[in-house]
């Protein structure tokens, strides 16, 4: 039988388990507390020449910060100060440092990481992750800071497909100048840009006008724009101007489900308008247009029998003058032309709804068509590549998680930190 020449770490450096450390004593205070003493397994060289070190100057203890071992635990390492053997070297002495605990640190690596994992990858609060850890808020934060420090730089990928959207980064506030001066509402908004490919989130950047894009596109490489090749966004006239400014070889593509959206936001806009012109008041619930609210909304497609029916007791007996049941057919059609599988199809149904609208004009589709015809180069470029913000409004709800977790943020660095983190150990799971 072969017996192993190296000796076996004790049971306490076993479950210890920290790399480069043996475990010298452990012990219960008069307080009830364990103390568990280390020492480096190593010998280390000097910093300034390298020259290996064989002769121990002094020792003395430093408490380290680490993990929770089954409970809090005090951690001394007994830590030495080593001479350094090189006549030549101008350093008479240094004190050692390890991978684990590098030089000038109280904290161990395994404690930084295990903070991180528990804020971007569990999804706790910091300040929840630093009480679990025995920590400060602070020192979480530096965890996370640094963390964000090591991600790869955005100009050194290559992304082909963009997404951008916005979402909202704190509650609405309201501000003044003086007691003279009326109230002005502002709205917080942030823009979040995301690779459709990969589903990362590649930047944030402030508003959701054009100056934010334009400026975070404008610092990229040349090489980097000139790689994208398609950029989806919402009907928002500031992104496509940002987008033709500075991406202007690059195709754009409209969200198909924003611009579903519109078609319902005109069916429900007819259908409020109507209710106040012929019976002059708001819906009730006793009103059939009113209680089928949502059921107008509803794709036909995706109606039962029972719904169909309901539908055409709402245009018999709550539509008179026909223009609901109008505003719900170009609503159905501007979807049935946005699930077309060609142009040319495409635009046959833009003939068919140009048709309906000229048939039964209202305010709600005649403005509909326009925006349709204003977006229609984006229009064919949702259908011929299909390209969405889908990823982006995913990423929109984690960070909606991420600012309830936080209890919102008031640091909008902190935040961004927060967002691209979890966007990054995302993308890599």
């Amino acid at each position: 039988m072969i017996e192993p020449t190296t000796g076996q770490p004790c049971a306490a450096t076993v479950i210890f388990n920290l790399p480069e450390y043996r475990v010298l004593s452990a012990a219960l205070t008069a307080f009830g507390v364990r103390r568990i003493t280390v020492e480096s397994t190593g010998v280390p060289g000097c910093p300034a020449c390298g020259v290996v070190s064989a002769r121990v100057k002094d020792r003395r203890l430093q408490r380290l910060r680490d993990v929770p071992l089954a409970g809090a635990v005090v951690v001394l390492w007994r830590k030495r100060r080593w001479f350094c053997d090189e006549p030549a070297c101008p350093r008479g002495s240094f004190t050692e440092a390890t991978d684990e605990v590098p030089r000038r640190a109280r904290s161990t690596r395994r404690l930084l990481h295990a903070l991180v994992d528990a804020v971007i990858r569990s999804g706790r609060a910091a300040l929840e992750a630093a009480r679990a850890h025995g920590v400060s808020w602070w020192l979480a934060q530096t965890a996370l800071d640094a963390a964000a420090a090591t991600l790869p730089d955005v100009d050194l990928l290559a992304p082909k497909r963009l997404g951008i959207d916005e979402h909202r980064y704190r509650s609405v506030r309201w501000y003044r100048a003086d007691e003279a001066s009326p109230w002005v509402r502002v709205e917080p908004w942030m823009t979040t840009i995301v690779d459709l490919d990969t589903g990362q989130v590649l930047g944030i950047v402030d508003g959701r006008d054009s100056t934010g894009v334009g400026d975070w596109l404008f610092a990229r490489p040349l090489a980097w724009r000139l790689g994208v090749e398609v950029v989806a966004i919402d009907p928002s006239a500031a992104f496509r101007k940002a987008l033709r400014m500075w991406l202007p070889r690059t195709a754009v593509s409209v969200d198909a489900f924003h611009l579903v959206q519109l078609a319902n936001q005109a069916v429900t806009e007819a259908r409020q308008r109507l209710s106040q012109e012929i019976k002059g008041r708001r819906g009730r619930a006793v009103d059939p247009g009113w209680a089928n609210r949502r059921l107008l909304l509803r794709g036909a497609e995706t109606l039962s029998g029972r719904g169909r029916a309901r539908l055409r007791a709402v245009f018999e007996s709550d539509d008179p003058t026909g223009q609901l049941q109008a505003a719900w057919e170009a609503k159905e059609q501007l979807r049935t032309l946005l699930a077309s599988g060609a142009l040319e199809e495409a635009r046959d149904h833009l003939r068919i709804l140009e048709g309906l609208v000229e048939a039964a004009p209202t305010v709600e589709t005649k403005r509909l068509l326009r925006t349709v015809k204003r977006w229609w180069n984006e229009i064919e470029v949702l259908i011929t590549t299909g390209a969405t913000t889908a990823k982006v409004e995913a990423n929109n709800t984690a960070i909606k998680n991420i600012k309830r977790t936080g209890r919102g943020f008031r640091n909008p660095d902190n935040y961004r930190s927060r967002i691209l983190l979890r966007s990054a150990a995302q993308t890599a799971a």
